[in-house]
């Protein structure tokens, strides 16, 4: 018997698409979408706009499915963390991070991640599959189920949790669809971002399909660094992805930029130097950028910069007229911080288990 089908992995062209393959109208989509997002409704019976015989389809053979909450912790600061059961012994997290006026969901896209960027302790914990999209958009639902006892709603997301976006590119595109839709939880595309390591073939695929806000985990100046930060660019350098992103920045309009992504770690690439790389290389990219201070995490090989090497960075590209931004460090005491997050992960690989060796030899 096939499994029900998930109503939230659906977006408006999937919803309208079913009721056509059932015989109806695509319009009955759209009625379902207002049920579920603007009524918060999830029982198919109360739909009362739809047809009984379609009623009845949907008690059969749909669902409204969430993964299970297994922990769910809040730090001294606020910030949230849920760690979620996506089956099959697999775990990811979530983290809400509460600001005056604003709620910013970091969202999980795969079990683990496919890359195995240095600094980041999610790629340590190896790879096991992409999560569907009905997973994706049950972090949001499951946010604002919290958020609703406070009258409140997630107001942006982004997908910088677990995994590379990018390599679940369907999954995204589609739970990213429902995130901005009218119809479904209407946040404007400039609240709801992207986070790439680089997957070139990917962002130029992302113009067709999305107007979606676009960051990109750049991290080092130059090739010879980033090949050792971000291995994914020893495929897409440097040149194959800025490239990328100035199509994407010109699809994007003149009104909107890219938003440059640089973990800043003590004697690695935090130099003056590097702010000067970095401000040449990025000349021509309409963008801003944001510095974050690396986060640390068991036999990472990495430290912290010091202030005054994170003040002297930001303040010559500001001088060099970059928008740059300083991310303040949130929910690392429930390990929720950005790179710290690490769920639970069946590995298909043999990195976790590398790394964990590493781990307990640190520890003698």
């Amino acid at each position: 018997m096939p499994s029900p089908i998930n109503i939230y992995g659906l977006d408006r062209t999937g919803l309208e698409q079913l009721f056509v393959e059932l015989g109806q109208k695509p319009f009955r989509g759209r009625q379902l979408m207002k049920w579920v997002y603007h009524q918060g409704l999830t029982d198919f019976a109360a739909m009362t706009d739809l047809p009984r015989s379609v009623r009845e389809w949907l008690q059969d053979n749909a669902c409204f499915e969430l993964p299970e909450v297994t922990a769910f912790r809040v730090s001294k600061d606020g910030t949230c963390k849920w760690v979620l059961d996506v089956g099959d012994n697999n775990l990811v997290e979530t983290v809400l991070i509460p600001e005056k006026g604003r709620n910013t969901l970091c969202v999980s896209s795969q079990v683990g991640c496919m890359l195995d960027c240095s600094f980041c302790s999610t790629g340590k914990q190896g790879f096991n599959g992409n999560l569907p999209a009905a997973y994706i958009v049950a972090q949001m639902v499951l946010a604002n189920q919290m958020l609703a006892e406070r009258n409140e709603r997630v107001t942006n997301v982004v997908l910088m949790g677990m995994g590379e976006p990018l390599l679940n590119f369907e999954a995204a595109m589609t739970a990213t669809n429902v995130m901005m839709d009218d119809l479904a939880f209407g946040l404007s595309k400039r609240r709801v971002t992207i986070s790439t390591a680089g997957v070139v073939p990917a962002i130029e695929k992302l113009a067709e399909v999305t107007d979606v806000s676009l960051a990109i985990s750049l991290h080092a100046p130059t090739d010879d660094l980033r090949n050792e930060l971000v291995p994914i660019n020893r495929k897409y350098p440097l040149a194959q992805l800025l490239k990328a992103c100035r199509r994407y920045a010109d699809h994007l309009g003149g009104h909107r930029k890219l938003v440059i992504e640089y973990t800043l770690m003590k004697g690695v690439n935090d130099s003056k130097q590097h702010a000067k790389d970095l401000a040449e290389l990025l000349r021509d990219i309409p963008c801003k950028i944001n510095l974050i201070p690396f986060n640390p995490f068991p036999a990472s090989g990495y430290e912290q910069p010091d202030s005054a090497a994170v003040y002297q960075f930001q303040t010559h590209l500001m001088k060099r007229g970059y928008t740059t931004m300083l991310r303040t460090t949130r929910g690392d005491d429930i390990n929720a911080a950005c790179g710290q997050l690490v769920g639970q992960v069946k590995d298909r690989t043999k990195r976790q288990t590398r790394y964990l060796a590493r781990v307990k030899a640190a520890a003698v």
